[in-house]
């Protein structure tokens, strides 16, 4: 199924093409780095708020998670913070990506670089009800690492 997702370009973004799947199986749209005033380097440790160059309106009933691209994380350490990252579907400001660099030599994103996916999510709203038990579950209230490793 597919949906059509309203994306707005920044002022000053002439150039960048918009959010795309890089293929037809692929979960995410690449994300890449408006960097009009040109490129950034990271130093190891460093947190940067790297603008997409878009304002988006999704369809109600969805968001959008940002999330890492795994070649960026994997290879050359970067992070996103809050990942997944959620973009409300009422939100009409423009996309930014919160990058941590944990690599050791200094790294340079560019103008245009992927830098991040986009996964559009249907959302469900529930209403708290307040009880004063819950039904039994075989996981108990373990915790963290409860069903251990195997």
């Amino acid at each position: 199924m597919t949906t059509d997702i309203r994306f707005k370009r920044a002022d000053g973004n002439t150039d960048l093409p918009l959010p795309a799947y890089a293929t037809p199986g692929a979960a995410g749209m690449d994300l890449r780095a408006f960097l009009p005033d040109g490129p950034v380097t990271f130093e190891h440790g460093q947190l940067r708020i790297i603008s997409t160059g878009f304002s988006v309106e999704l369809p109600p009933g969805t968001e959008m998670q940002i999330r890492p691209r795994s070649g960026l994380a994997l290879k050359h350490g970067f992070l996103i913070p809050n990942s997944p990252g959620t973009v409300d579907s009422d939100y009409r400001g423009v996309v930014m990506c919160g990058l941590y660099y944990l690599g050791s030599d200094p790294f340079t994103i560019r103008h245009g670089d992927r830098i991040a996916q986009a996964v559009v999510a249907d959302v469900r709203h529930c209403r708290p009800v307040e009880v004063d038990d819950l039904s039994d579950s075989e996981r108990g209230t373990g915790g963290f690492g409860s069903t251990g490793l195997r």
